[in-house]
């Protein structure tokens, strides 16, 4: 009875760790939440991914609320403007760097203040080449308002 068991945990085993054979490889390095101030509604999470394969980060969630969005600053006509956009392409091996001015994940709507030295819990939903999706948890240290994007190297990965 006790080599059936261990046999079929063993398959078990062998049969779970399959699916992640065929998913990208996801790393999640120097993520971080740009710290609020009373009132304010909204902020920016900023990190920088790298795919082993050709990937997309297709949205984004948090417990912190409900809308959370992935946006793009751009120039246009001279002037910056954000945008909301469908997907960041994740090129393979390439690092692709979520930031102040560029790419970036909106948390709207926020009920409360987010204080720097607190953490924020980010789920990122990520399309593989093969269209399989994958949710890859995120703990984003909040930096203080001030903050430059190179400080710090607190990093969460995934796959």
């Amino acid at each position: 009875m006790k080599r059936t068991i261990a046999s079929s945990l063993f398959s078990l085993a062998a049969l779970l760790s399959l699916p992640t054979l065929a998913q990208a490889e996801v790393t999640v390095t120097e993520p971080w939440v740009r710290a609020t101030v009373p009132g304010q509604q909204a902020t920016g999470a900023f990190m920088v991914l790298q795919s082993s394969e050709n990937a997309q980060l297709l949205g984004a969630s948090s417990p912190l609320t409900k809308q959370v969005e992935v946006h793009e600053m751009a120039m246009e006509n001279d002037v910056m403007r954000m945008r909301q956009v469908q997907q960041i392409e994740l090129p393979a091996g390439k690092a692709v760097e979520l930031k102040p001015g560029g790419y970036h994940i909106m948390l709207l709507g926020l009920d409360k203040q987010v204080e720097a030295g607190s953490s924020v819990e980010i789920t990122l939903e990520i399309q593989n080449a093969a269209g399989q999706k994958e949710a890859l948890k995120v703990n984003a240290p909040v930096r203080a308002l001030n903050t430059k994007a190179a400080q710090g190297h607190q990093g969460t990965h995934g796959h």
